[in-house]
């Protein structure tokens, strides 16, 4: 049997859906990515104008080389059709390295490297997930933290996932908390 045949029969072994091996690539720097992730020139400013005027909100996935559950963020969450269906047509998913070198430019107009921005913004493990709001005009006067409407840390399974994600999409941060959201009916019906 083939190496990639292994591979695969390993990754059904242990319920990994075989289609999340066709759609997350793993990159030289050894993270996975989603076709369908944003490409961008890493100008936030410029990624959240160009989310809201295509109807979605702007998120920056941070991951790292060997995090086993940065790997399962794709491997389960974004394999699962119904997650990854709704981030797509809700949200830009911007993906930074932890520890990654990149010129990042901030809202604020500061350029650091993503390790830089990661400090900025107290990122301090993987994954985390950093939700901003639709509109701009008053995060550069905000500090780092504070220009987040939501950060999701740690590995999350598809349904509160996507429930999670339906809170910043909803905007329903602007009048309840999240886990007041979680436990309302309306939320279930997201899962």
């Amino acid at each position: 049997m083939s190496t990639r045949r292994r591979f695969l029969a390993g990754a059904l072994a242990l319920g990994l859906p075989s289609k999340a091996m066709a759609q997350a690539i793993q990159g030289d720097d050894g993270l996975y990515r989603e076709p369908w992730f944003l490409e961008s020139f890493l100008d936030l400013s410029d990624d959240l104008r160009a989310a809201r005027d295509h109807g979605k909100r702007l998120a920056v996935l941070w991951e790292l080389k060997g995090c086993p559950y940065c790997k399962q963020i794709h491997l389960v969450n974004f394999a699962d059709r119904a997650t990854s269906t709704y981030i797509r047509e809700r949200f830009d998913i911007l993906q930074l390295n932890f520890i990654g070198s990149r010129e990042v430019t901030d809202f604020d107009g500061q350029t650091l490297s993503e390790k830089g921005f990661a400090e900025k913004y107290g990122i301090y493990s993987t994954p985390s997930i950093q939700f901003f709001p639709a509109e701009e005009s008053t995060l550069a006067d905000k500090p780092p933290q504070q220009r987040e409407v939501l950060r999701l840390r740690g590995y999350v399974a598809p349904e509160e996932f996507r429930r999670t994600s339906a809170f910043v999409a909803e905007r329903a941060y602007e009048r309840t908390n999240l886990q007041d959201y979680l436990r309302s009916p309306e939320a279930a019906r997201r899962g």
